[in-house]
């Protein structure tokens, strides 16, 4: 371990990596910690089922979600399965119509177009009454999930990693990780070529990244490994979809799947119909990838601009009428549905606090909530499940539908959780930016930030080390994109001078800014890439 910079190690073992065997595995640019996919419970039973069908020709139907985790997931098994029979489709719901997870009239309609295998990816882990309805008609039911467990289980072949028996060594695995260990195990089972697995990690790292599952462990490799077969350019589509929103898929990064090809994909599902997605991505000739391209990014600018909207008109709501509540409950009539878990975020991000998002839904209501560190939105909610006609989600985010006169007891029994919680822990709001450790200017090398791009891909549970730089005085202000963004220099207390640069909040710090008083920078490490020369720079996050 000689070789890396003793800031790594400090960083990694903050982080439980400790250890050179575990150290090197982290920082491996091909990464080999993986596991068997049988330890996976019902796989070995859900691999006789799927080849069964296949060599007697039953038509299988690959049920999925309208997330990127759930268009990847299907993407998958279309290629995989696709090549080993020509009697498979696939079906994913509208968000519009027909909402999260199996309902019975895709199942009536699935069965009655001939399928005879129901294969379901990214949900269906509680779908009891659904199961049993394509039971009763005749079809067999394999479900593959990464959802946890909260209500009654199907009664089917179930492979999920969160599963009470599960042995799996890794719980964390995306929609995609599943489906991905699931073609891994057909793989081995039918003894075909690795190479037919390993074409399908690309999708492996999109739908792993979109879904905000921890970058660490298994995913890691996961994720690791894709980002090569990205970067190899093996999918027209997807490299027709990198090319179309100007990003190189050479030198493609996690953040750039997280804020550029992932909102894309989802925007599909967003605004009309997220097979466009799949289309894309399972696409070879390049008219149509064109042409989907086009889609997709007519949909996202179609996303922003409702985005936009309804941020605005939430933010009123909340300065004209809800300024005092630490619970934010945001009834609105005209939220575009597709937007409205998006819109429940950064009223969270804004207003430190939790935040849902109730829109009418026919005779009922729908909520989308999004929640800050601390407060369990699952477990809030769960405690008053008795309002919801429907509701699920896990700690940060949750999504519910409720007839309408349930609401104001909605909001009173919020409001009074959030007070009980806020009595137990009155620095519950007011969390700030954290730093992992202290730096010098002189710390603030090429070297270090390279170093530190070794501890990508970043995401969550891995975000990227953030560090303080004590006492800076700044100079050589220029601000940038309309005055929103501004760089500059941090004069350091050793000497030192660090180029820096902040985004979007270059006006409201003004004051601090071109003010004489020395200032905290908290930040990250990063480096700027411009025809093959690279240049460091400390990306503020806040100024103190």
């Amino acid at each position: 371990m000689n070789q890396i910079n003793p800031i790594i190690v400090e960083l990694l073992a903050k982080r439980g990596i400790r250890g050179e065997a575990e150290i090197n595995e982290f920082l491996s640019d091909k990464p080999q910690k993986t596991y068997d996919p049988f330890l996976l419970p019902d796989m070995e039973a859900g691999v006789d089922l799927l080849l069964r069908a296949i060599h007697g020709g039953k038509k299988i139907c690959i049920y999925g979600d309208y997330d990127a985790d759930g268009i990847t997931s299907v993407s998958i098994l279309m290629e995989f399965l696709g090549a080993l029979t020509q009697k498979i489709e696939y079906y994913i719901p509208s968000r519009f119509d027909e909402g999260y997870g199996l309902n019975s009239g895709a199942i009536r309609n699935i069965f009655e177009n001939g399928a005879e295998v129901l294969l379901t990816v990214d949900c269906g882990s509680v779908s009891y009454e659904e199961v049993e309805l394509a039971k009763k008609l005749g079809m067999e039911v394999l479900v593959t999930d990464h959802h946890s467990i909260t209500d009654v289980q199907a009664d089917c072949l179930l492979i999920n990693p969160k599963r009470q028996d599960c042995r799996y060594p890794f719980r964390e695995l995306a929609g995609c990780g599943v489906a991905f260990k699931l073609v891994q195990a057909i793989q081995r089972r039918a003894d075909l070529p690795r190479a037919a697995i390993n074409r399908v990690l690309d999708l492996v790292a999109a739908g792993t990244i979109a879904d905000v599952v921890p970058l660490l462990d298994e995913n890691r490799t996961l994720v690791k490994h894709g980002l090569h077969i990205i970067a190899s350019g093996v999918r027209p589509g997807l490299n027709g979809l990198i090319e179309g929103i100007s990003l190189h898929r050479e030198t493609i990064r996690a953040d750039q799947i997280a804020f550029g090809i992932a909102p894309h994909l989802n925007a599909a599902g967003r605004i009309e119909d997220a097979k466009v997605a799949v289309r894309l991505l399972l696409e070879k000739e390049p008219k149509r990838i064109r042409r989907h391209v086009e889609q997709l990014v007519s949909y996202n600018h179609r996303r922003k601009s409702l985005q936009e909207e309804a941020f605005k008109k939430c933010c009123q709501i909340i300065d004209c009428h809800l300024q005092d509540r630490k619970f934010l409950v945001v009834y609105t009539e005209d939220v575009h549905e597709g937007v409205a878990g998006i819109v429940a975020g950064k009223l969270k991000e804004r207003y430190e606090r939790p935040a849902i998002l109730v829109t009418p839904s026919g005779e009922e209501l729908k909520g989308t909530g999004r929640s800050i560190k601390g407060v369990h939105l699952y477990e809030v909610l769960k405690s008053h499940e008795e309002l919801f006609s429907r509701f699920g989600g896990h700690e940060g985010a949750c999504g519910f539908s409720m007839p309408k006169e349930n609401l104001p007891q909605l909001e009173a029994v919020l409001e009074e959780d959030m007070e009980r919680m806020l009595d137990e822990n009155p620095q519950l709001f007011s969390q700030g930016i954290e730093a992992d450790m202290k730096l010098e200017g002189s710390h603030i090398t090429l070297e270090l930030a390279e170093a530190l791009d070794r501890m990508g891909p970043f995401g969550s549970k891995n975000p990227k080390p953030r560090f303080l730089l004590e006492k800076t005085r700044i100079s050589g202000q220029r601000p940038m994109g309309d005055g929103r963004h501004i760089r500059f220099f941090a004069d350091c207390r050793d000497g030192a001078q660090v180029e820096c640069v902040l985004f979007n909040r270059a006006e409201e710090l003004r004051t601090v800014l071109y003010g004489e008083e020395p200032v905290d920078l908290t930040g990250t490490v990063d480096f700027q890439e411009w025809k093959g020369n690279k240049k460091v720079q400390f990306t503020v996050e806040a100024v103190i």
